[in-house]
């Protein structure tokens, strides 16, 4: 079955709109050392492709971390960053190991998903190749 588009509310209370744009949703936590290795592969992604009507919100499966850690954590990051705590979504749908990357078109249908072996992280060069093709899409 096709997940769809979750919906959160970022650490400082924003709603994550993505309506219209291409989305990529990034599972991860601070215990996860993949996770933390791919953040700034993503937001070099991010920053580059964002004016394009690329939208990214990174999800903590941390439980038991304070939002003030999570911020420090991910400040230097340009990304929003939400909690599962405050992120509606199937339980389902939440990924049982990490890291995992999911990428959405613009109608907000899945088109690209890492494993989720708790090994397979995203790199540059996937990026590359699945999301700009989306972007192009209006």
């Amino acid at each position: 079955t096709a997940q769809s588009l979750p919906s959160a509310r970022t650490l400082d209370g924003t709603k994550v709109d993505t309506s219209g744009q291409v989305a990529i949703v990034n599972y991860w936590a601070t215990w996860c050392a993949p996770c933390r290795a791919e953040m700034p592969i993503l937001d070099a992604f991010y920053r580059k492709h964002r004016a394009q009507g690329l939208a990214m919100v990174a999800i903590s499966l941390d439980d038991g971390t304070s939002s003030a850690k999570l911020r420090e954590i991910t400040e230097p990051f340009a990304f929003p960053v939400a909690r599962i705590a405050d992120v509606k979504m199937p339980r389902k749908d939440i990924p049982k190991a990490l890291p995992v990357t999911r990428i959405y078109d613009r109608t907000g249908k899945l088109v690209f998903a890492t494993k989720g072996d708790g090994r397979s992280t995203i790199d540059s060069a996937t990026l590359e190749r699945v999301v700009p093709p989306l972007l192009a899409q209006h």
